[in-house]
């Protein structure tokens, strides 16, 4: 068994973390959480975090690599060149653009969501790195990467 969960793909530990059913639901959950919180960071954090990704996924998990990329070509130039880095998101703002953008399905808490983000994307990220991304966060939401 512990051969198999070390095979599970990025997507399939949010799944298991969450009431998340599908794979569809889980990428575009995920894909928003990563995008809030690349807007909650420089520039270079952000870049940082792509590398450590590219560097230690486990080759099952190489998926995180392209969910931490946004998928809208638009939104990831503009986000690039944007003079608006490092916003401060409020907490109920980083839910309840994950609970709207997300698409996320009835009766399934964006809370839950995030955590089983957070969980799967610090087993990958150096201490420091999961730290540094620590400090970004405000309130409820750093609770909820701590306790990930």
């Amino acid at each position: 068994m512990t051969g198999q969960a070390q095979q599970q793909s990025f997507l399939d530990k949010v799944i298991e973390r969450s009431s998340l059913e599908t794979v569809y639901d889980a990428e575009r959950a995920t894909n928003i959480v990563f995008r809030i919180l690349r807007d909650m960071m420089l520039n270079k954090t952000s870049n940082q975090i792509e590398e450590d990704l590219k560097e230690r996924a486990p080759e099952s998990e190489q998926d995180v690599v392209d969910l931490w990329q946004d998928p809208n070509v638009m939104v990831a130039f503009f986000s690039r060149i944007s003079p608006a880095q490092d916003l401060h998101i409020k907490p109920g703002t980083f839910m309840l653009r994950l609970k709207q953008e997300g698409a996320l399905p009835e009766g399934i808490p964006p809370e839950e969501v995030a955590g089983a983000v957070f969980s799967a994307t610090k087993e990958i990220l150096p201490e420091e790195r999961n730290q540094e991304i620590a400090e970004r966060l405000p309130g409820e939401i750093r609770q909820l990467w701590e306790q990930a």
